[in-house]
């Protein structure tokens, strides 16, 4: 009885061919390199458009949060990319977030004070 009703249901609805994709590249596994998009052309044939992989921010030396004002690109086209645009103008540029920069600089100039303080201490203690 099921298999009347496959076969009435399949009379009454008929499905549309589908059209076969084929891959434009050799590879055939799904890795991710091999990732690929369902798209319709101008023309209306449906094909494969392969997706590119995805670049990560650089991070923080120190905390290891992403650096702010570095677009995330891939190695190759961060290597085609000026100098302006793979750093950040400061001390530390493309290396460590500001918060960090900020941090060593107040911990150099807290250092430095102590140092002061110990050498004024010492010279009254010679008094």
């Amino acid at each position: 009885a099921a298999c009347i009703r496959a076969a009435h249901e399949a009379y009454l609805f008929p499905t549309k061919m589908v059209q076969r994709l084929t891959f434009r590249r050799r590879l055939s596994y799904n890795t991710t390199s091999n990732k690929r998009v369902i798209t319709k052309t101008p023309g209306g044939r449906i094909t494969y458009q392969y997706v590119k992989k995805l670049g990560t921010v650089p991070k923080c030396g120190d905390c290891g949060s992403n650096i702010l004002g570095i677009p995330a690109v891939r190695p190759k086209q961060f290597m085609r990319m000026s100098k302006r645009m793979k750093s950040v103008t400061r001390a530390y540029g493309g290396s460590q977030c500001a918060g960090c920069v900020r941090q060593r600089i107040v911990r150099a100039f807290l250092i430095e004070e102590q140092k002061i303080v110990k050498r004024l201490t010492k010279a009254n203690l010679k008094k």
